[in-house]
């Protein structure tokens, strides 16, 4: 068994690196009369669905640790994707099996959260996980996440699986067939992460999920250990966090408990790891992927600039409570501005400080890189990523 927690960020950093369109190819001709035009503009945005499923049996902490750490790479990645000029929809879903306390009948598998976009939350659910000994249904576990799911029908929207976890993919009485064919009739994508030897990964059949699914066969070192190097802009990268989060407006009920909610993923990620910090801070940066329109007035009002007519300013922060509409608009507009600005230069920062990271490796003679969920995420995006005519320069 393995460990369990860094694996989602992994996703959304490559990201910081690498600029993504999507151009998808329409077979529909094109209307031919204003009213078909218009009905047209109203297309459904793209969207990138994402299930994560991890083995949270004994030894899997190292696992859960990478989930926790690499969700930020995740994160970057799909916050540079474009399709025609559009930003696609992010929704990450988490499911933990192999636990003995949750139920016999449904495989020891349990969902934590269906289909999200909320990365505030997701990083919560993450580092509340914990390993306990069990028996690892790989089969039942996919099968449950399809089923259960709300995946979206348009064929030409990436939805993907990835699990991740050890021991004999082949446990449980529901056949991993039956799960791919099902995965394929869904059009998802099916990826296999087996955490330890890659020999012992086919020996325990873990190829023959991906394999069978469409997707890939991977394996990983998930006691690998993390990386910190610290750089010259690391500091500076914290000061603008703390500027970045002082950018965010609450309107409503669940506005309070979520800002709180973001300064508890910050520290939480940074006592993990201070590299981890930064990576979130980078993803935080980046407006397309982190967004909290539900519960942050500057997100909500971009979404939608008509939330300021007949907003409650009772639950507004003290200032803003006896601000005319007009008012309201002026600052959240400077917000606007302001977060913006931050936004940038946090970007940038980021950028050298992954060139310094790049030199110093060199000088430390480190030149074989590990195998983990952050490295084999972003290869697997890559390969992938061509099926949906997604291009990553």
């Amino acid at each position: 068994m393995k460990k369990i927690q860094g694996f989602v960020w992994a996703f959304f950093a490559l990201a910081s690196t690498a600029t993504i369109t999507i151009a998808f190819n329409p077979t529909k001709k094109a209307p031919t009369n204003i009213s078909a035009l218009a009905d047209n503009t109203k297309k459904a945005a793209p969207k990138v669905q994402v299930a994560i499923l991890l083995d949270v049996s004994n030894s899997m902490d190292g696992l859960i640790d990478q989930a926790k750490a690499q969700l930020w790479n995740m994160v970057s990645v799909l916050g540079k994707a474009t399709c025609n000029g559009v930003a696609p929809t992010i929704e990450i879903a988490l499911y933990e099996y192999g636990r003995t306390s949750n139920s016999q009948k449904e495989g020891y598998v349990k969902q934590i959260n269906g289909f999200i976009n909320s990365l505030d939350s997701l990083s919560e659910n993450l580092f509340a996980l914990t390993t306990n000994g069990g028996d690892e249904y790989c089969g039942k576990v996919i099968y449950t996440a399809i089923e259960q799911l709300q995946w979206d029908v348009a064929p030409e929207n990436y939805k993907v699986i990835f699990i991740a976890g050890n021991e004999d993919f082949l446990q449980g009485t529901l056949k991993y067939t039956e799960a791919c064919t099902y995965a394929k009739q869904k059009g998802i994508i099916l990826n296999t992460i087996y955490c330890g030897d890659k020999k012992q990964g086919i020996i325990e059949h873990w190829n023959l999920g991906g394999e069978c699914g469409s997707g890939s066969f991977t394996n990983i070192n998930s006691n690998a250990k993390f990386e910190d190097i610290a750089t010259p802009y690391d500091s500076t990268m914290y000061v603008l966090n703390t500027q970045l989060n002082g950018s965010y407006v609450t309107y409503n009920s669940i506005g309070i408990a979520n800002q709180t909610k973001q300064g508890k993923m910050d520290m939480l990620n940074t006592t993990m790891n201070k590299s981890v910090g930064l990576k979130r801070i980078a993803a935080k940066a980046n407006k397309a992927a982190y967004k909290n329109d539900n519960w942050d007035l500057v997100d909500a009002y971009e979404k939608n600039n008509k939330v300021l007519i007949g907003l409650d300013t009772k639950m507004l922060p003290d200032s803003l409570k006896n601000k005319s509409t007009a008012a309201l608009e002026t600052f959240v507009q400077a917000k606007i501005a302001e977060r913006g600005v931050v936004q940038k230069q946090i970007d940038s920062l980021n950028t050298q400080r992954e060139n310094y990271l790049i030199v110093e490796r060199k000088k430390r003679a480190e030149n074989k890189t590990e195998q983990t969920l952050e490295t084999e995420v972003e290869k697997i995006i890559k390969q992938q990523a061509i099926r949906y005519n997604i291009i990553i320069q």
